[in-house]
């Protein structure tokens, strides 16, 4: 009889929370702490009472010692294999849940449709139950404790990466004002483009825009505060004004904002904002941000060192002569204490040489297999020295895979971004990888930092966890 899977992926993090899934006439529950598992669940047409509507419902709760903490749920087609009604029918609509001021549940639901090519058959969905880590930092090394004479670099920071490309928002109002066909210029890779125009005709091409710019770029869902309290202690931000085709028309302020490509994302000053507000609200929190502008074009205009400067001394100064700038020798070598005293709880630098594991090669993967092979050859203490920090790059760069680019534009949708449908899978692998293997592959004194896409409660539990097991060496 015809059915459809759905491939789950669950971590809980909190002591007392499970988590139960359900189709029709099947259902699992699991409650392992710190514990990785995935496992298929199928919509059997045969388990669907209705004779016509073959649409069975698969269905997440979050229990609190007993108590429902959420309620999330898809309709599934046994037959067409679609997915859709339901509370996670569209990526936007997902966001981070907190429950309390103890609980978040990050999830997300990548619909597979029929199932094409290189991408999943089986529909995708992550769920991760995690302490609220609001103040994780401020939790781990308490104000005025004996370990505020530790050294940042002891600490093993989350990271959302591209976090400026959170949403549609700034793109949108690009492509109302200068229509779709300016989309070849905001994407800037000429192979994707090349097989979306095999297919489809130009004005075709202008009219799907959207869908090319989210399944190519959006790499986080939730807001910034709600990435902040997630966990996120580390960013790479790329600050730079519209493409110069564009600019000019007016389409947004000319004012920074995060480019991927040309791909125009949240405005610098917004960020800069909402980092400085944050640690306002959270005085024993301390955030990293490097600028660097990796595969932004020329004709996106990166600001001078004046520019750079005056969007911080502005976000600065909201804050009254609270927080003070710190850079790379205080990542290197201040104790905890040394920059909460001096207020140094905002450190930016700018191109700084670090060790990151990504490859355009290792990273383009839909199964992360490449991703954890690639671990321990390049996390060496020899490739590590001298080195600022060393970035673990969980993430998989599926936009790396025209193919499967163009499977998520024409024949899926903006909910179902290919970039997505590696999260699950990928998080399986690569998150216990680091948990079990950071300690000893890592120099003790060098700060770590786990990158992720669609920033989670497990990839900052991990880093928690393992923050405080080097804060204790």
């Amino acid at each position: 009889m015809p059915s459809k899977g759905v491939h789950a992926f669950t971590y809980i993090g909190v002591e007392g929370c499970s988590i139960e899934l359900s189709v029709p006439k099947e259902s699992i529950t699991r409650n392992g702490f710190h514990e990785f598992w995935n496992g298929t669940l199928e919509v059997e047409s045969r388990n669907i009472d209705s004779f016509f509507d073959k649409k069975g419902r698969f269905t997440f709760k979050v229990f609190h010692h007993g108590n429902l903490v959420t309620e999330q749920w898809i309709d599934v087609n046994a037959i067409t294999g679609n997915a859709s009604g339901g509370t996670m029918e569209s990526i936007v609509n997902t966001p981070a849940i907190f429950y309390g001021n103890d609980i978040v549940v990050t999830y997300g639901m990548y619909e597979a449709g029929e199932g094409h090519d290189l991408l999943p058959n089986r529909h995708q969905c992550y769920i991760a139950v995690a302490p609220n880590y609001a103040d994780w930092i401020g939790n781990l090394v308490p104000l005025g404790s004996p370990l505020e004479e530790k050294p940042l670099n002891r600490l093993v920071l989350p990271s959302a990466h591209d976090v400026g490309m959170n949403s549609m928002q700034s793109s949108e109002a690009l492509l109302k004002r200068v229509g779709g066909a300016v989309v070849s210029t905001m994407v800037d890779n000429n192979e994707v483009i090349s097989q979306i125009a095999d297919k489809v005709s130009g004005p075709a091409i202008a009219l799907i825009a959207p869908n090319i710019i989210f399944s190519l770029a959006i790499t986080q869902k939730d807001s910034l505060e709600s990435m902040l309290k997630v966990g996120a202690r580390y960013f790479e931000y790329r600050p730079a004004h519209c493409h110069n085709a564009v600019r000019s028309t007016g389409a947004l302020p000319d004012r920074l904002y995060f480019q991927h490509a040309a791909i125009p994302g949240m405005a610098y000053e917004a960020f800069l904002d909402g980092v400085v507000s944050f640690l306002l609200q959270h005085p024993g929190e301390i955030i990293v941000v490097q600028l660097r502008w990796d595969g932004v074009p020329g004709d996106c205009t990166r600001p001078s060192d004046r520019e750079q400067r005056e969007y911080l001394d502005a976000a600065l100064g909201k804050a009254n002569g609270e927080l003070a700038l710190g850079g790379l020798d205080d990542l290197r070598g201040a104790t905890i204490g040394q920059l909460r005293r001096e207020k140094k709880r905002l450190i930016v630098m700018v191109n700084v040489d670090s060790l990151s594991t990504y490859t355009d090669e290792g990273n383009a993967t839909l199964d992360g297999d490449s991703l954890v092979a690639a671990f321990p050859r390049v996390l060496t203490h020899d490739n590590a020295r001298g080195k600022a920090f060393v970035n673990i790059q969980c993430q998989a760069t599926a936009a790396n895979i025209p193919r499967a680019i163009v499977y998520s534009v024409l024949e899926a949708g903006v909910t179902t971004s290919c970039i997505l449908a590696t999260k699950g899978i990928c998080d399986s692998k690569t998150l216990p990888w680091v948990r079990d293997n950071v300690l000893n592959a890592c120099s003790n004194d060098q700060l770590v930092v786990v990158m992720n896409d669609f920033i989670d409660g497990a990839t900052a539990d991990v880093s928690v966890q393992l923050s405080r097991q080097r804060l204790e060496r």
